[in-house]
């Protein structure tokens, strides 16, 4: 938890939505090139882990607002559009661990491909074993290999958002406001997962500007 000093932390009415931004836009793609890929060969470069543990732990303590403004408008399939997904999905889970938990479980049951083994949560998933998956996978970015890293987390969106759109389908009849906001969530999850798979592949490349 926070320190009772720290100012609030600034977390999104729903998992993907109200996120800021900066208003230059030219200036916004400069900066957020240059200190994401800055950022990410520093906290490579600190074989102790600590500055990893740090940006782990960053939402938690000062919030979104100083992330976005450096990279919430980049392009997507770029390195600080990644590093953006990533921080949000984190955010998210953290936010919610609890949906969070049973959408990644009934995404789990209803799918057949390698996504469950591939994002690498326990089975069942408790909300703090989701968690402990999430901050890992945004850990995995910064100390291990970023593209499986972006991979992982691509696969966990993709059992996300099966698991929202199951349970949308349950909730149709009886209530369809729910309904659309579990499909509204899948459609996002889902294009994270293809994004994320996107950059990792450009990762692999040497093509994630």
């Amino acid at each position: 938890m926070p320190a009772p000093h720290h100012r609030p932390v600034r977390r999104p009415s729903h998992a993907f939505d109200n996120l800021v931004g900066s208003h230059d836009p030219a200036e916004e793609t400069r900066v957020a090139h240059a200190t994401a890929s800055a950022l990410l060969a520093r906290v490579r470069a600190d074989e102790s882990g600590v500055s990893a543990e740090r940006l782990v732990a960053f939402t938690s303590e000062n919030g979104i607002d100083e992330i976005a403004e450096l990279w919430s408008k980049a392009p997507s399939r770029t390195l600080p559009g990644a590093l953006w997904q990533l921080y949000v999905l984190q955010l998210a889970i953290h936010g919610d661990p609890q949906t969070a938990a049973l959408l990644y479980e009934r995404g789990r049951i209803e799918l057949s491909s390698a996504d469950p083994v591939i994002a690498g949560a326990p089975v069942p998933a408790s909300p703090d074993e989701i968690v402990a998956l999430i901050d890992t996978i945004l850990r995995g970015a910064f100390r291990g290999d970023f593209a499986v890293a972006l991979d992982r987390a691509a696969a966990f969106c993709r059992v996300q958002a099966s698991g929202a759109t199951h349970t949308a389908d349950d909730y149709e009849g009886t209530e369809p406001e729910r309904a659309s906001e579990l499909t509204s969530r899948a459609l996002r999850l889902s294009a994270y997962a293809q994004d994320l798979s996107a950059a990792a592949v450009l990762w692999r490349s040497g093509g994630l500007g």
